[in-house]
């Protein structure tokens, strides 16, 4: 069986194409066969308020696409806009790598994957903050 695999845990909800899935008691697994579906867990999902730095802010725009809530021409631009500007600044092998991915994964119209690349930056980007705010 091909597809996305998600391991979910009692009460958990995701989001699947705009409507909200909600895990029964027990821990289980969904196979999402449909290619391209849109799905965000919602214990992942960052709120606006939360959308402060620039990393955080090019996953938002990947997650609004994901709940529906995006244009996807535009997201896409502002998307590609805004991992081009993290280059500038996440200059190591490890980031570029997740970038380039991020693109690549925006390119063939996979948002999910995007979101996931780039959400990796999240830790890196919080240490480099505290190091220059120190």
């Amino acid at each position: 069986m091909s597809g996305l695999v998600i391991k979910l845990a009692p009460g958990e909800r995701l989001l699947i194409n705009g409507a909200v899935v909600e895990n029964g008691d027990r821990r289980s697994r969904l196979s999402i066969l449909t290619p391209k579906a849109n799905i965000l867990r919602l214990r992942d999902a960052l709120h606006p308020e939360q959308a402060r730095t620039p990393v955080s802010r090019v996953c938002y725009i990947a997650q609004l696409v994901l709940s529906g809530d995006a244009d996807v021409a535009d997201a896409r631009h502002q998307l590609l806009r805004g991992i081009e500007q993290l280059s500038q600044a996440l200059r190591d092998d490890d980031s570029r790598a997740q970038l380039d991915a991020a693109t690549q994964a925006i390119g063939a119209g996979d948002f999910y994957r995007a979101l996931r690349r780039l959400r990796s930056l999240l830790p890196r980007e919080a240490r480099l903050l505290a190091a220059f705010a120190s």
